[in-house]
């Protein structure tokens, strides 16, 4: 028998064991040098990032320099994985879940239709019937893991379009907040809603949504003729973290016959916590609810989820018959993805929350998110002390606040405020505008965020204002 040759796109084993252990390397020094790499620095990067503005080559490059390019690339910027970043809502990347994602790749196997792949379609709709069991979501629901929660809100917003509304949709009128995450609004803007459709809805001093103010927008949009059809709250805003009081609007949702999504993006996860289900009590009646496990779940960047409360009107407003999946199974026991997703064919994002959760437990990730709880909670007191305006106490784990100056411009003293603190590399924080007053964010939810960098962050805070 005549020697097989070898092909350029299959390494043998002894070279896939070598590329594999000096990729499995990389990783290592990364993750242990995490607590002391710069939370943000720039340095180089834009230098490399012009080199990386190539023609693509037509011969192949060396592993192990090709690895050094993406150790340098990941130098640069935020290192959004450690326990420094403490701006926006930060998404710390379990391990474990890195290690799923290599065996997802890998074995490549196709999960939107379920026969194709039965046992890793089951795992996958596991992972999704626990994050329903979370929120006591009947047998008949049904969610989808998305890329993040942006396609989970415009998921949602047409599944609730396609339940309540007509083809001809266009009077159809939603409720937000100003305080409402950007993508509800890009969701309702997508679904092909008119701008002036999406309707603001006050708040109180808390910042969330006002019930009463709902009730009143919804009967005065129907007497203009317009179709109220959903509204929208939010179960952790990205500026403060605030929860809309989620019973008083699942009330008004079912007096007036609305869809009642809530965007639980950030703030879903800590249902698994004991002050968490207090402050979210009413989300279980939604009718819909993204989560971004890459936040408050420490799952990689790149895993969002919708779960719908009606299984079937979520598979009513994504499924088309296609004849050339004709061979493949209807759904049974296993839901076939592909029905009740835009997507077609993805990746095996299930493998990345069920191993994780397998290995370590949901009491795992209840600790971590409790300590994020305290955590928020020693910042807020110690910035309280320190003299700075702290005007709302933390619903969850981001913390917004300013120093209000003697005299002089206060956006500019703040400003100056925050460039200091994030130039001295440790840490790193955000601004945001809140009812049009510069504020300072330090938001806490990276699983490698402990009270000495939360302390680290309150000093250098301090001592960037003198």
């Amino acid at each position: 028998m005549s020697e097989m040759p070898r092909y350029a796109l299959e390494p043998d084993q002894a070279h896939m064991r070598e590329m594999g252990m000096a990729a499995l390397s990389l990783v290592e020094a990364y993750i242990r040098d995490l607590p002391h790499l710069p939370a943000f620095d720039l340095g180089g990067a834009t230098d490399l990032a012009a080199r990386l503005r190539e023609p693509a080559p037509e011969h192949g490059t060396d592993w192990d320099g090709l690895l050094e390019t993406v150790a340098a690339a990941a130098a640069g910027g935020a290192t959004s994985a450690g326990p420094g970043y403490l701006a926006y809502v930060p998404g710390g990347g379990l391990y474990v879940s890195a290690l799923a994602d290599l065996l997802a790749a890998a074995l490549n196997k196709y999960v939107s239709v379920w026969n194709l792949a039965p046992a890793c379609a089951q795992i996958e709709a596991t992972a999704i019937r626990w994050l329903c069991d979370l929120f006591g979501y009947p047998p008949a629901a049904r969610g989808i893991l998305t890329s993040g929660g942006s396609m989970a809100n415009f998921s949602a917003v047409v599944t609730a379009r396609t339940a309540l509304l007509d083809e001809d949709f266009l009077d159809g009128t939603l409720y937000v907040t100003d305080q409402t995450h950007a993508s509800s609004a890009k969701a309702a803007r997508l679904a092909g809603f008119p701008r002036a459709h999406v309707r603001t809805v006050p708040t109180l001093g808390s910042l969330t949504m006002d019930p009463k103010a709902l009730a009143r927008m919804v009967a005065d949009d129907r007497a203009a003729g317009r179709r109220p059809f959903l509204v929208i709250g939010s179960a952790g805003t990205t500026n403060t973290g605030a929860v809309d009081p989620l019973d008083a609007l699942a009330d008004v949702a079912r007096a007036e016959g609305l869809w009642f999504h809530v965007d639980a993006a950030y703030g879903g996860p800590f249902q698994l916590t004991e002050r968490g289900r207090a402050l979210l009590r009413g989300i279980e009646r939604a009718d819909s609810i993204t989560l971004d496990p890459h936040k408050a779940m420490f799952l990689p960047y790149g895993t969002g989820a919708l779960l719908v409360r009606d299984g079937p009107r979520l598979r009513q407003a994504h499924h088309l018959d296609a004849h050339y999946l004709q061979d493949l199974g209807a759904e049974d026991d296993i839901p076939n993805f592909t029905e009740y997703s835009p997507e077609l064919t993805r990746d095996f994002r299930g493998l990345r929350l069920w191993l994780p959760i397998k290995l370590h437990g949901l009491a795992a990730f209840r600790e971590a998110l409790d300590e994020k709880l305290d955590l928020a909670r020693v910042a807020h007191s110690a910035l309280v002390d320190a003299g700075f305006e702290v005007p709302w106490e933390p619903s969850l784990t981001t913390v917004a606040f300013r120093r209000v100056p003697g005299d002089g411009d206060a956006d500019a003293c703040n400003a100056r405020l925050l460039r200091r603190v994030n130039a001295g590399g440790r840490v790193l924080l955000s601004s945001t505008m809140i009812g049009g007053t510069y504020m300072l964010r330090l938001c806490v939810v990276s699983h490698r965020t402990h009270l000495d960098r939360v302390e680290e962050a309150i000093e250098a805070i301090r001592n960037s204002d003198r």
